[in-house]
């Protein structure tokens, strides 16, 4: 399929959006409005980029309509670091910065066309045409390890397992997070109700409400780094698994993910107590400085128990390096 050209001429006075949807019924004048914005529009042969411009009579008006993307991800190839794989799933070892599965603002470049490229037509649809394979998810900004069926037994297996939430013992989840100060605890299990936030949907908020979602997280401090501490390494290991439940559990009882910008905001002027050389490595942070750094669980087809480990991404390798100078730095200060 090719672009299509539509073409009119202005009859009266009025905005330029509003003229075209009039001209043509069967496009939306939103639709319209996204396409002045793509630069699709011209007005007496300029670039229109102002839908609510007023024309005049006479004024002939083109529109290029672009094909359209294919309702279904597409394969494209993006290297991928497998660390485990057979006819049945396949563990990836995501970086960060990778979106696990097409949406809003992020229709390609992502896990699942990689997927679709390597594994083919192979991939458990049990998921949906947007998230073919899909068991469960990371956010972009996190690193580790994510397991992908590549067929509706794997897919329903593993699906069973996640939702078991651990508890049975077959599955296993661990996570490496850097985080602001040091727990007042040094293990410990954080449990509360999470939902969206009443103010801004795009986040998650601890929530007593009849909707919210039981979040269980057992964590254990691993290191700590400068006298405060300034920050510590805290290892976490899921007994759910809800949307951002780390990222809020932690702030939740303050101590925020270094680099988080969504839940721990407040702790940006922390970073003037850090050595110089964390602070630049800090700066490099694309997100959360969180890693998937264990999965384990019973294969959903042979039964046979699988655990993998995934070594820190090397940017959080050199932050956990930089970080590990903060007593000495301190000392000399």
């Amino acid at each position: 399929m090719s672009e299509t050209t539509l073409e009119t001429t202005a009859t009266e006075t009025a905005r330029l959006d509003k003229t075209l949807a009039t001209a043509f019924s069967d496009i939306s004048r939103a639709r319209f409005q996204k396409l002045i914005a793509e630069a699709c529009v011209r007005v007496d042969g300029k670039v229109a980029d102002d839908g609510g411009v007023k024309l005049k009579p006479g004024q002939y008006i083109e529109v290029t309509i672009p094909e359209a993307a294919p309702a279904e991800p597409q394969a494209e190839a993006i290297d991928l670091d497998i660390v485990y794989e057979d006819k049945h799933l396949i563990v990836i070892n995501k970086p960060a910065g990778l979106v696990v599965h097409p949406g809003a603002g992020n229709e390609n470049g992502t896990l699942v066309n990689a997927l679709i490229a390597h594994c083919g037509a192979s991939l458990s649809g049990i998921g949906g045409v947007k998230r073919p394979g899909i068991v469960h998810r990371l956010d972009k900004d996190t690193s580790g390890l994510l397991v992908v069926a590549k067929n509706d037994k794997a897919h329903a297996g593993l699906s069973e397992q996640f939702a078991a939430h651990g508890r049975d013992g077959r599955m296993e989840r661990e996570y490496l997070a850097f985080v602001w100060g040091k727990p007042e605890r040094a293990r410990g299990t954080i449990t509360t109700g999470l939902d969206r936030s009443s103010s801004n949907r795009q986040k998650m908020a601890v929530s007593n409400s009849a909707l919210a979602k039981e979040a269980i997280t057992h964590y254990q401090v691993e290191e700590e780094f400068g006298k405060a501490p300034v920050a510590s390494l805290v290892r976490c290991n899921l007994e759910t698994g809800r949307t951002h439940q780390i990222r809020v559990h932690l702030a939740h009882i303050g101590h925020p993910l270094l680099g988080d910008g969504t839940y721990g905001g407040g702790f940006t002027s922390s970073k003037v107590k850090l050595n110089p050389e964390a602070r630049q490595s800090l700066s490099y942070l694309r997100g959360q400085a969180l890693h998937a750094a264990v999965i384990g669980f019973d294969h959903p087809v042979t039964g046979k128990h699988l655990r993998f480990e995934a070594n820190l991404p090397s940017f959080l390798s050199q932050l956990h390096h930089d970080l590990k100078l903060q007593s000495k730095f301190e000392k000399e200060a």
